[in-house]
């Protein structure tokens, strides 16, 4: 993959930067993206976004899928909340890139930046946990992200989760246990981790529904299931602590 981009994008590359369960040693083959930042020095050519497209379109899930974005230096060097990017790609993009180059549009393909909220936690865990694939350190490239920024990306998906926690217990419980440990311990975890975390530290009547969530992302099977009053019991106790949190110290102090 990290070849192919350089064959696309030239002189313009600057590094490649593994993040997320891959980075944190909680890589699940059944259930994780592989997720990528790749810096530029200068903004991406349209040419060479539709190439990129391409590329994923073809390359995502052979056999695990993708979730990469491309930023340039002075995005990063000018830092703001939600920060711009010159090009992404996740599985939820397929369609659109697919109808794009089939119809040989411009809806997605264009010179407009976008900005994306949840790379305020990407480049955080990038600086924290991340890895160098190639190119130069990460503490030269990324900027550090303000608390608040971040705590403004991952609180967004996390306030999904409170929704949706008995539609998608597993990825909720698990997420939702992140950034409970994030605020209480200032611990930036994988999925897996946080689960372990949940089973040694919340009230035992919680934590066998902890464990649940955290052997199905495991084996990556439904054996285990779930009664929604439990689920509802867990997402109360977390948002509870999450609240009393907030309103304490800076977590990473």
């Amino acid at each position: 993959m990290k070849e192919r981009i350089q064959d696309i994008i030239g002189d313009n590359f600057v590094g490649f930067y593994l993040h997320g369960s891959l980075a944190m040693g909680g890589f699940n083959p059944k259930h994780s993206d592989i997720d990528v930042l790749v810096v530029t020095d200068k903004p991406i050519r349209l040419a060479e976004k539709r190439n990129l497209a391409q590329f994923f379109l073809d390359y995502s899930f052979s056999p695990y899928p993708i979730e990469i974005s491309f930023l340039s230096k002075k995005q990063l060097m000018d830092w703001q909340h939600p920060c711009p990017f010159e090009f992404h790609y996740s599985e939820h993009w397929r369609e659109r890139y697919e109808n794009d180059l089939f119809q040989g549009t411009y809806q997605y393909f264009n010179e407009v930046i976008q900005t994306d909220p949840d790379l305020a936690a990407h480049i955080t865990i990038t600086n924290y946990r991340g890895i160098c694939i190639e190119g130069k350190p990460i503490d030269k490239v990324f900027p550090k992200v303000p608390l608040d920024d971040y705590l403004s990306s991952i609180m967004g998906d996390y306030l999904e989760c409170i929704e949706n926690i008995a539609e998608d217990p597993i990825y909720c419980s698990l997420n939702m246990l992140r950034v409970l440990w994030f605020l209480d311990e200032g611990v930036i975890s994988s999925k897996q981790e946080a689960g372990d975390w949940g089973q040694r530290n919340l009230p035992m009547k919680l934590r066998n529904t902890v464990k649940k969530a955290a052997e199905n992302y495991a084996d990556g099977k439904d054996s285990w299931s779930f009664e929604k009053f439990e689920l509802l019991l867990l997402r109360d106790y977390i948002a509870g602590k999450v609240q009393e949190l907030l309103k304490n110290e800076n977590p990473l102090t």
